[in-house]
């Protein structure tokens, strides 16, 4: 991709956004367009046709969205679907009136059936039906990639739609109440190790598995399918292996110091069984991820002990 081009990158303020511009500036691209919801009001229509017509874009990164884990997916499923489907409407389709031609949409792994075969292939979209659990969120994201499918049929843009596993890595959310799994088990660890506690509760029965990928390898894959000029379709974006709950619990606990019992409350939902992305098709075209999990823990509780201090966070929001 030419350094010279104008990216857009919509939602730099969270985890994949800033990941995208921290890769971006890193590797010599100088003409970033970024703008806060105070600036662009990426829900308002009217708003987001002005900005494009204003701008001269080369390409859009399309990270802004509503994400959180299964309590806020549950809790608020109408802002979930709304918003997001929002978001995507208004970029994708003024970006294309504005002659917008390079656009990447992230998506995320939950868009697959609750059931699927393991690994998942991109191909098992739509085959059956999703988990309950997300599934205002996962609609939304299904919209946006056909929305990227259809406006190339029938315009020629090239937009493309990554669909990343679980992410995870600097300045992400460890609110308990919208986290993922993750960080979550980052900063109740933590907690437990301030307070002095014996017992560390995680939710569910701790036998679902799940693959985890740094937001930096996310950047890298993004950067590697516009180098590439890669045109159009879903592509999934992993580690292409997987661990249980219990494993990763007992990996971010040994990493934070916490040395006490992990319980797990089976009274609180599990979610998906499994969600193993099939990364071949990246991997034939030369890309692969290179954060290893272990790594990968350590330098995001390196990151979280240094935003948020060693004070105990259970009367914080962060």
């Amino acid at each position: 991709m030419d350094k010279s081009a104008r990216i857009f990158v919509a939602g730099h303020r969270g985890m994949v956004g800033s990941a995208l511009v921290r890769r971006l500036r890193e590797d010599g691209y100088t003409d970033i367009l970024t703008r806060t919801h105070t600036e662009l009001d990426l829900l308002d229509q009217k708003e987001v046709q002005r900005f494009f017509a204003a701008e001269r874009v080369d390409v859009v990164l399309l990270a802004a969205a509503r994400v959180g884990g299964i309590l806020a997916n549950a809790t608020q499923p109408a802002d979930f679907i709304y918003q997001n489907l929002a978001i995507e409407t208004n970029v994708i389709h003024a970006a294309y009136q504005a002659g917008v031609t390079r656009l990447v949409f992230f998506g995320s792994s939950c868009i697959y059936p609750k059931n699927c075969p393991q690994p998942i292939e991109e191909e098992y979209l739509l085959s059956s039906p999703l988990e309950a659990t997300n599934e205002p969120y996962a609609i939304a994201k299904i919209a946006g990639l056909k929305l990227c499918e259809a406006y190339n049929r029938q315009y020629g843009t090239k937009f493309v739609a990554l669909m990343p596993t679980n992410l995870y890595g600097p300045n992400d959310n460890y609110d308990l109440r919208s986290s993922h799994v993750l960080p979550a088990l980052i900063r109740k660890a933590h907690e437990a190790k301030l307070h002095g506690d014996s017992v560390l509760t995680v939710w569910g029965t701790g036998t679902p598995r799940r693959e985890f990928l740094h937001v930096d390898d996310l950047a890298a894959a993004t950067e590697f399918v516009l180098d590439r000029e890669v045109a159009d379709g879903l592509l999934n974006v992993g580690m292409g292996d997987d661990l249980s709950i219990r494993e990763v619990a007992q990996q971010v606990a040994d990493t934070v110091g916490f040395d006490g019992e992990i319980v797990f409350d089976t009274s609180k939902p599990d979610g998906t069984p499994r969600k193993l992305l099939d990364v071949s098709r990246l991997a034939r075209m030369g890309w692969r991820a290179s954060i290893g999990l272990q790594e990968g823990i350590e330098a995001t509780y390196r990151d979280f002990v240094t935003r948020f201090g060693a004070a105990t966070l259970s009367e914080r929001t962060v």
